[in-house]
Formats: structure tokens, sequence, C-alpha cells
């Protein structure tokens, strides 16, 4: 896993920073594995644009991941290291006794020949890739893709290069502190992999230009102050004009730019024991 920086041939490729793709050990994917992936550019049933700047971009298939890990205590080898287009980590595919494939997350040092298990026991070996309930697993071991509801599979601590940390563990539940810096209460009997996400310089990358955002399906994000009045509360003046309001606002005139939108009375706030730092 390592950076790749070009010569500045073109202006395009002046800074740009991509990943080297060392770990990469399989270029196609898992035939059995792949769904449809149909996009919406933005668009809800209706086909009205709800998500502005979204569209076009390279077409892809979706990868069956198993976040569930509900094989128990069945022994998998992995067999390859892939990539997925449909978010940040990488993803290994593994293979059981009987034959059968699945893809995990790729955690930071799991490699071809290493051999995985889900289990519900806490007599298994503390090395990553294995999975087993937030309560059997020691304090301060670093975790990922875990589940907030028990049976239901992981859901936060995902993307690549981040990790969570376990930090106390009270009656039921487990502090668990998140990459957000927020302590979070996660109860003991839900699941959760050990080890840190792969593809950690994944935050070093450098897109360059306008083009690779299009071809992961990003439009240009258009400054409010470049617009019209009739499209933007910032819009008009004279020249490049100061957005004009007291504070900045979206195109429908709510707050933004660090205005807070969760609710005051959300369900999960008895589960927050610390809140994230911003």
């Amino acid at each position: 896993m390592g950076l790749r920086k070009f010569k500045p041939t073109t202006n395009g490729l002046r800074h740009t920073v991509i990943s080297d793709f060392a770990e990469i050990t399989k270029s196609t994917p898992e035939k059995a594995l792949l769904e449809p992936l149909r996009k919406s550019g933005g668009r809800n049933s209706y086909g009205r644009v709800t998500m502005r700047f979204r569209g076009g971009g390279h077409k892809r298939m979706y990868r069956v991941i198993d976040f569930k890990r509900d094989r128990i205590d069945a022994v998998a080898k992995v067999v390859a290291i892939e990539y997925d287009p449909n978010r940040s980590a990488r993803i290994a595919l593994i293979q059981y006794a009987d034959g059968v494939k699945n893809y995990i997350l790729a955690p930071l040092e799991l490699q071809v020949g290493h051999e995985v298990i889900s289990t519900y026991q806490g007599d298994v070996e503390m090395k990553p890739g294995n999975c087993l309930p937030i309560g059997r697993i020691p304090l301060g071991r670093a975790i990922h893709n875990i589940e907030l509801v028990a049976g239901h599979g992981g859901q936060i601590v995902r993307s690549a290069g981040t990790s969570a940390q376990i930090m106390a563990k009270e009656g039921d539940f487990a502090h668990v502190r998140l990459p957000s810096s927020e302590i979070r209460k996660i109860k003991i009997n839900c699941r959760a992999t050990i080890g840190q996400m792969g593809n950690v310089e994944h935050d070093s990358l450098v897109v360059g230009k306008a083009g690779r955002s299009n071809w992961l399906g990003r439009k240009a994000h258009v400054r409010g102050g470049a617009m019209n009045p009739h499209d933007h509360p910032h819009g008009g003046g004279e020249g490049k004009a100061p957005q004009g309001n007291p504070h900045p606002v979206t195109p429908w005139g709510k707050p933004t730019k660090g205005y807070k939108t969760r609710k005051r009375r959300k369900y999960s706030d008895r589960f927050i024991v610390k809140r994230r730092m911003k």
C-alpha cells in the first residue's frame, strides 16, 4: 500500500496523487458475488433532483459484502485482496472449506493465505479479520465493522483507515471510542471485527483534475455566490461579491456551514457517553 505521484507533464497530473494498488492481488471480481448497480443521478422516484451535483461516472457492479459474518466457527482462507469501486476500503475474497466464497472488508495486515474465523467464543486469536462479540474483545483493541443491533451485521467504522477502540465495559454495554472521537455505548453481544481498516493512505489522495471527479460520478459543485439571485440567496452582485447574508444558507434558506442538524431529542442520545469534538 503506497502512493503514486507523477511528473508534471500536464496540468492534470501536476498535483495528482493516487494509490499504487500494490496490495491488490486479483484484478477481476468474483462473478457469483456481483449484483447490478443502477445509478439514480441524484434523482428520486419522481425524477426530480434531490441531491445536487450527482450523475455520470463509470459503470459499476455491486460487490456483495458479508457484513454479518454469520458462518460461525467456520475457518476461511483469504484467497485475494480486491479493489471495490463502491467503497474507500479494499475487500478480501475468502473461501471456506466447503468451497463457498464471500467478500469481507479487508483490515490492515490481512494478506492472502491468512485464515479468519467468525465466532461467539473468546478463545480465538485476536488477529485482523477475526469476528467476535465486543464482550469477548480485550480493552484497547482496534476494531471495525461494528454492529449496532446484534445480528444485523456491521454498520459503522467501515471506511478506509478507520478503527474504533473499546474503552471500558459496564454491565451489558461497552464504551467504544469511534473515529469521530465520540464515545458511544454498544451492547456487548454486538459483534465487531478485529483490526484497523486497510488502505490507510486514502485520505492522502489528490484527485488532480475535474475529469477524475466526473469518473467517480461527481459533477462540478457550483458556488452559490457564482449564481444569479433567482438561483441562490448568495447570488447576484457586481463582480465577485460576498454572500451578503449574516450567515451562509442553502439554496432554500436553511443555515449551513457548521449549523447543527441533529435532532435535539434523538432516540440514540442515551447511548452517547461523550459527544464528538466537532
